[in-house]
């Protein structure tokens, strides 16, 4: 049977602008990063649905081979929903269709004007966002269940909508081979995600679902960043996690992400990697930047698949 959720927590569902979308590395971390869902959930099949470009290919790869997703709900800046609750939403994602032009136009189009406003249109924009818009695919995530901690920053008793949580105890990871220590310069990356108004942290849980909580930065030293979370919400022990933070404006513009993957253990954060990027606060400058890497990624994306075809 599909999981039903109450009206509050559909009102979070359909009114954020952002949500954190967390996946599943190969060495069992997590990898969480922005997405705009724009509302797309369907209440009576169960599913939330986000949209991601063709040229993510590593990130539809990782979810092809590991469908286990999780979605938080996070943030209330420029959206529609008025709850205080953070909402961390896991299940399953179905197979990842090509891309359908009349799905775009039927159902993504109408969604994301609600929160982004209409789309530019005329003979250059028509051209220039063609592949912006063509490549979009949308990743329907059948919800196991649904977490709803009544604070944002997942403080006081979670309700539960759905499966009930793993009740075995998560057991720590082994460590990497090339140890767990900081492979970057933790006390560099501490200052530029302080920055930053939202900060989550991602991880596996026992049941092989990625979990994402809302945490708050420490001090910082070569060994690490300081991370802390709401009592009882972070897992004990060394593992892999990801680490993000993010800020937008309205209409999604001026987008600014830091990416983590690295070792957490004991409440410190070990950066492995890095990655971010920063969007103009400019809509126009925004939709030609946003043109201008969509015709590259789905170029890229095609070349790729030509090259695995003849393999």
């Amino acid at each position: 049977m599909p999981v039903s959720w109450p009206d509050d927590v559909d009102g979070v569902l359909g009114g954020d602008l952002t949500a954190a979308l967390a996946y599943i590395t190969p060495a069992g971390g997590a990898v969480v990063t922005p997405v705009a869902p724009v509302g797309l959930r369907d209440r009576d099949q169960g599913t939330v649905t986000f949209t991601t470009s063709l040229g993510f290919g590593r990130k539809l790869k990782r979810i092809e081979r590991d469908p286990s997703v999780a979605l938080a709900y996070h943030a209330r800046e420029h959206g529609f929903a008025s709850s205080e609750a953070f909402v961390l939403v896991q299940g399953r994602c179905r197979p990842v269709a090509p891309p359908d032009p009349d799905w775009n136009q039927r159902v993504l189009g109408p969604a994301a004007a609600r929160f982004m406003g209409p789309p530019r249109r005329g003979a250059f924009w028509d051209r220039w966002l063609r592949e912006y818009y063509a490549d979009r695919v949308p990743v329907t995530v059948d919800v196991e269940r649904i977490v709803v901690w009544p604070a944002l920053d997942c403080s006081g008793e979670p309700a539960v909508h759905g499966a009930a949580r793993p009740g075995a105890a998560l057991e720590p990871q082994a460590a990497p081979k090339k140890g767990t220590g900081p492979r970057l310069d933790a006390a560099a990356a501490a200052k530029r995600l302080a920055r930053l108004p939202h900060v989550l942290l991602g991880w596996r849980e026992a049941d092989g679902y990625p979990s994402v909580a809302a945490v708050e930065l420490g001090g910082s030293a070569a060994d690490g960043i300081r991370v802390s979370g709401a009592p009882g919400v972070l897992p004990a022990g060394g593992r892999r996690a990801g680490l993000m933070g993010h800020a937008y404006k309205a209409k999604a513009v001026g987008l600014r992400t830091r990416l983590h993957t690295g070792w957490l253990e004991d409440g410190l954060y070990a950066p492995h990697t890095e990655s971010g990027f920063q969007a103009p606060s400019n809509k126009t400058l925004l939709l030609l930047a946003n043109g201008l890497l969509a015709k590259h990624g789905l170029r890229k994306a095609r070349r790729q698949a030509r090259a695995a075809e003849a393999a």
